[in-house]
């Protein structure tokens, strides 16, 4: 029995000591955003210092313009950070130009936004297939059916985005993102067009997500309740980091 306990105790200690020599799947230092607005410089983010660890589910709340979602945006490559470095999966933004950080976001970075952004000529079907032709590797169907069933749409799949509520077309958005199996999911107020209903189902499928896919997210909202579902809380404030 002894033999046995300590046995079990080194593969513990083996697999703690594994996690904590694991590579950040983001990783941030002292970076800073300023926007030029006519003649006068707009501090967005002041000195951000993050650190996430791969399958994890984080939401960073604060006020309106208090950089949270410019953060969401540098982290995610879509905006240049004004000083500063940012890693996401080991990859620096810094030394890569436009077209390297829209091939790393298509292959690495899903995103969800508040307005849906479903191309309203589509099924919802073609909705999410599309982007796994727009990544390139081709049409995946097994992680195609099993996306669309953990997010409940599977009898929706056939409808265009006019013909399904907000929380269905969230839920056609939210598959669009994860189909192609990101490393980071990044969801910018995904429930900030909701009722509380469709609200509470959506933050109910990102948290299954993260649970059973392992699907690291951050989340960006105003809302508590909404807040509450993930297992870190970030606090921001005139663009900076006021606590984890």
């Amino acid at each position: 029995m002894g033999s046995i306990f300590l046995a079990g105790t080194e593969e513990a200690a083996r697999e703690v000591s594994q996690i904590g020599c694991m590579e950040p799947i983001i990783s941030t230092e002292n970076l800073t955003k300023t926007y030029r607005v006519g003649k006068v410089d707009v501090p967005a983010l002041r000195g951000v210092d993050l650190v996430v660890q791969e399958g994890e589910f984080l939401a960073v709340v604060g006020p309106s313009g208090c950089g949270k979602s410019t953060l969401l945006h540098v982290l995610g490559g879509l905006t240049r950070p004004s000083g500063g470095r940012v890693l996401v999966d080991g990859n620096d933004f810094r030394g890569m130009n436009d077209a390297q950080r829209t091939k790393f976001r298509r292959h690495k970075i899903g995103f969800v936004f508040q307005r849906y952004n479903l191309l309203p000529t589509l099924t919802a079907r073609h909705n999410i297939a599309i982007a796994q032709h727009i990544q390139g590797d081709g049409f995946n169907p097994h992680r195609f059916e099993t996306v669309a069933e953990m997010l409940g749409i599977k009898d929706k799949l056939d409808r265009k985005p006019y013909a399904l509520s907000g929380g269905e077309q969230q839920r056609v958005a939210i598959a669009r993102a994860v189909v192609c199996e990101p490393k980071l999911l990044l969801a910018d107020e995904p429930t900030g067009n909701l009722d509380t209903e469709n609200s509470q189902l959506v933050l109910s499928m990102l948290r299954n997500l993260n649970r059973d896919f392992r699907q690291t997210i951050l989340m960006i909202t105003h809302n508590p309740e909404a807040a509450s579902v993930a297992d870190r809380l970030i606090r921001m404030r005139d663009g900076q980091i006021v606590s984890d």
